[in-house]
C-alpha cells in the first residue's frame, strides 16, 4: 500500500493532517538516519522544504513527508524520527519500527555522518538484516577529512550489499549523484516491501560484532595524525566548566539586540505600509456599510490583524537566529552544559533544550519530548516548557516594551523576561522533581560546529514563519472579533466604557487582577488570551481603537506606566499556556488530570510573581 496526501484535516497543532489512503502508482521512501547526522536538511533538499505533518496507520504520532516527482515516478517521501537502535526502548524508536512493520516501503534512504561511521554504520547493518531495499548516504563528507577519516565506499557497499553515496547535504556536494542513485533504485525497485517483525530479524549480538568490525576495517580508517581541531579548540572555550554559562546566557542576550535592532526599523516600516493602506484602500472600499459593520472590519479585524501583521520581521529575525543557534551545533553544547545543574532539578540536559526549542513554539517542543524513555522525565519537562517564551509571547513583549522603555532599556527588559521563563522552569521542577523522579542517564554526541548556509536559515525562518501565520490566523481573526463585538456591545452605551460587555468582564476581574496592576481593558486581552496568546496583542490593538490619534503605543502609555507595563508582561509569560499547547499536554500525558494541574499551577505562579512585583516596586516607590 502507498500513500497519498490530502491535507483536508489539521493536527491539533494547526499544521495539515494528512489522509492516508491507497494510491496506485506512488511510489514511497522512508528517510532514517541518527539525530545530528543532517537528515533534515537532506529531507529540504530534496523536497524543497514542501513538506506536510500527518498521522500514520499503527501510529500514534505525526511525521513529515512530502510528494515530489523523482525522474518520471510520483514518490512520497517519509522523514522518519532520528534514532540510534532499530532495537531501542526510546518511543521514537518504536515509532520507526512500527513504520516499517506496517508501511510499505520502495526504499530506505540511511543518512549517517560519515566522520562518525565507527558509531553509526549499526543501524545500516540492522536495515540490511531486515531485508528491506536500501540506499546509505554518507553526509557531512567534507567534514571527515579534518577529523583523519578516511572511508572507502566500494567495501562498505560490499559489506552492506547497498549502494553507498558521499555528500554534503548542506552545500550540496555530491547531492546530484545521491539523487541520481535514489531514482536508479525506484526503478528497480517495481513493489514495496514491508520489515516484517523486526526483532525477529536482527542477528544475534556476537554475530552482529563480527560484521560490523570486519566492515569498519574495510570501509573506515582514521588517520594516526588526527590533529586538534577548530571545534575543540572552540570547545575549550565555550565549553568551560566555569565560564561555559555565563558566555551562552551573553551570547543570547546578543541575539535579542540583534532582534531589535535589525526588526525594530523593518517592523515600523511594515506598520507604516499597512497603515497607509487602510487609509488609502480599505476604508475607501468599505465606506458604503452602515458604521456598525464598517467599524468591526476596520477597527476590529483589520485593526486586529494588521498589528500582529507588523511584527512578522521580527519574528522572521528570530528564526533565522534560532537557525544558527541550532544548526551551528551550539544548541546541544547548551545541553551539555545544562545537564548537570538540570539533574539536581529532576531534568536533564535534553530538557533545557526542548525548552529552548519552545522559544518558538511550546506545542512542538513538547511533542519532541517522545525521545526521552522515562515517562517521570517526560511529565516533569511538560511542566517546565510552557514557560518558554514562544513567538507568540514575544510579539507581545516586543510591542509592550518598545511602548514604554527607551531603546536601549528594551532590549534589556526582554532578556529579564526570558531570565524570568527560566526562574519559572526551575522552580516548578525543584518543587515536582520528587513527584516524578528519573534515573534515566543523558547520552549526547556533540556535533562539529558548522555555520549554516543563507539557504538553511532563510529555509527555517519561512517555514518557522508560515507555521506561525498558519497557526495564529483563524485565532487571531476569532479572538479579535469576539474582542470587538464585547467592546461595542450593547450598542446604546460607549464603546470601550464600563457599560459593555467587555467593561463588565474587566470590573468582574478587578478583584483578581487588580493588585497585580492590570486594568479591565489589560485583563479583557488576557482572558482571550487563553486560546492563543497571538490575539493578546490584536485584542489589545481593537480595545484601544477608538484612541488611534495617538497610536496604539502612545495609547497604552497613555493609560499605564512601565511598572503596570512589566506586570502585565510577567503574568502574560507565566499564566496559562495556550489551548494547543493544553490539548498536546493532555494527549501527550493521556491525563486530563495532569493537564488540569499544569494549568492551575501556573496561574498560581503568575499571580504570585506579578503580585510580588508590582507590590514591592509600588512600596519602593515607582
Amino acid at each position: 500500500m502507498a500513500n497519498s496526501i490530502n491535507c483536508n484535516k489539521c493536527n491539533s497543532d494547526g499544521s495539515p493532517l494528512l489522509d492516508v489512503t491507497s494510491t496506485a502508482g506512488l511510489k514511497q521512501i522512508a528517510v532514517l538516519g541518527m539525530p545530528n547526522t543532517g537528515k533534515s536538511t537532506f529531507f529540504n533538499r530534496l523536497t524543497g522544504a514542501n513538506a506536510s505533518v500527518g498521522n500514520w496507520p499503527g501510529i500514534t504520532v505525526d511525521l513529515m513527508a512530502a510528494k515530489i516527482k523523482l525522474g518520471q515516478q510520483e514518490t512520497q517521501v517519509v522523514d522518519l524520527p532520528g534514532i540510534y537502535d532499530l532495537r531501542g526502548f526510546s518511543e521514537d524508536e518504536e515509532v520507526v519500527r512500527k513504520f516499517l512493520e506496517s508501511n510499505p516501503v520502495h526504499l530506505v534512504i540511511i543518512i549517517l555522518n560519515a566522520a562518525q561511521l565507527d558509531r553509526q554504520i549499526s543501524l545500516a547493518l540492522q536495515i540490511k538484516h531486515i531485508g528491506l531495499p536500501a540506499l546509505l548516504l554518507l553526509n557531512m563528507a567534507d567534514e571527515a577529512p579534518k577529523f583523519g577519516v578516511q572511508i572507502e565506499p566500494e567495501s562498505i557497499a560490499r559489506h552492506l550489499e547497498m549502494p553507498v553515496v558521499q555528500m554534503s547535504a548542506k552545500y550540496g556536494q555530491g547531492y546530484a549523484q545521491a539523487r541520481n542513485s535514489i531514482v536508479a533504485q525506484l526503478g528497480r525497485q517495481s513493489e514495496p516491501m514491508l520489515a516484517g517483525k523486526i526483532d525477529k530479524n536482527l542477528v544475534t549480538d556476537a554475530e552482529f560484532a563480527t560484521e560490523m568490525g570486519a566492515l569498519l576495517q574495510d570501509g573506515f580508517h582514521v588517520s594516526a595524525e588526527f590533529k586538534e581541531t577548530i571545534t575543540t579548540k572552540i570547545d575549550r572555550v565555550l565549553l568551560h566548566p566555569v565560564f561555559g554559562l555565563p558566555i551562552f546566557f551573553g551570547l543570547m542576550y546578543l541575539m535579542f539586540q540583534m532582534v531589535y535592532t535589525i526588526g525594530k526599523p523593518l517592523q515600523d516600516g511594515l506598520n507604516s505600509g499597512v497603515e497607509w493602506f487602510k487609509t488609502a484602500a480599505v476604508e475607501p472600499a468599505l465606506s458604503f456599510l452602515p458604521k456598525f459593520p464598517h467599524d468591526l472590519l476596520i477597527d476590529g479585524l483589520y485593526g486586529g490583524m494588521a498589528t500582529v501583521a507588523a511584527f512578522l520581521p521580527v519574528i522572521w529575525i528570530f528564526f533565522i537566529c534560532m537557525a544558527i543557534v541550532e544548526d551551528s551545533g551550539y544548541l546541544s553544547r547548551s545541553a551539555y552544559l545544562m545537564d548537570a545543574f538540570m539533574e539536581r532539578l529532576g531534568l536533564d540536559g535534553r530538557s533545557f533544550v526542548m525548552s529552548l526549542m519552545g522559544f518558538g513554539c511550546n506545542v512542538p517542543a513538547i511533542m519532541g519530548l517522545r525521545v526521552m524513555r522515562s515517562p517521570a522525565l517526560r511529565l516533569l519537562s511538560m511542566l517546565v516548557i510552557p514557560f518558554s517564551l514562544c513567538s507568540a509571547r514575544l510579539n507581545v513583549f516586543i510591542f509592550m516594551t518598545t511602548a514604554l522603555f527607551n531603546a536601549n532599556v528594551a532590549p534589556l527588559v526582554l532578556f529579564s523576561l526570558y531570565l524570568f521563563s527560566f526562574a519559572a522552569a526551575i522552580l516548578t521542577a525543584f518543587i515536582f522533581k520528587g513527584k516524578y523522579p528519573n534515573q534515566e542517564p543523558l547520552i549526547l554526541e556533540l556535533p562539529p560546529y558548522r555555520f549554516p548556509t543563507v539557504r538553511q536559515m532563510l529555509l527555517r525562518a519561512w517555514s518557522e514563519t508560515k507555521h506561525f501565520l498558519r497557526f495564529s490566523w483563524r485565532f487571531i481573526i476569532f479572538g479579535v472579533v469576539a474582542i470587538w463585538l464585547c467592546n461595542n456591545l450593547p450598542t446604546n452605551v460607549e464603546p470601550a466604557s464600563a457599560g459593555t460587555i467587555s467593561g463588565e468582564i474587566g470590573r468582574a476581574l478587578q478583584p483578581i487582577l487588580g493588585p497585580i496592576g492590570i486594568n479591565p481593558k489589560l485583563s479583557v486581552a488576557l482572558i482571550f488570551g487563553f486560546i492563543a496568546k497571538e490575539i493578546v496583542l490584536g485584542g489589545l490593538a481593537v480595545i484601544y481603537a477608538t484612541k488611534q490619534d495617538a497610536g496604539l503605543a502612545g495609547a497604552i502609555a497613555k493609560e499605564i506606566d512601565w511598572v503596570q507595563a512589566y506586570s502585565f508582561m510577567l503574568f502574560t509569560l507565566l499564566y496559562v499556556p495556550c489551548l494547543s499547547t493544553v490539548a498536546v499536554i493532555k494527549a501527550e500525558s493521556k491525563s486530563i488530570k495532569f493537564a488540569v494541574m499544569g494549568v492551575l499551577w501556573s496561574l498560581v505562579l503568575a499571580w504570585s510573581a506579578s503580585f510580588i512585583f508590582y507590590q514591592g516596586a509600588r512600596l519602593l516607590g515607582f
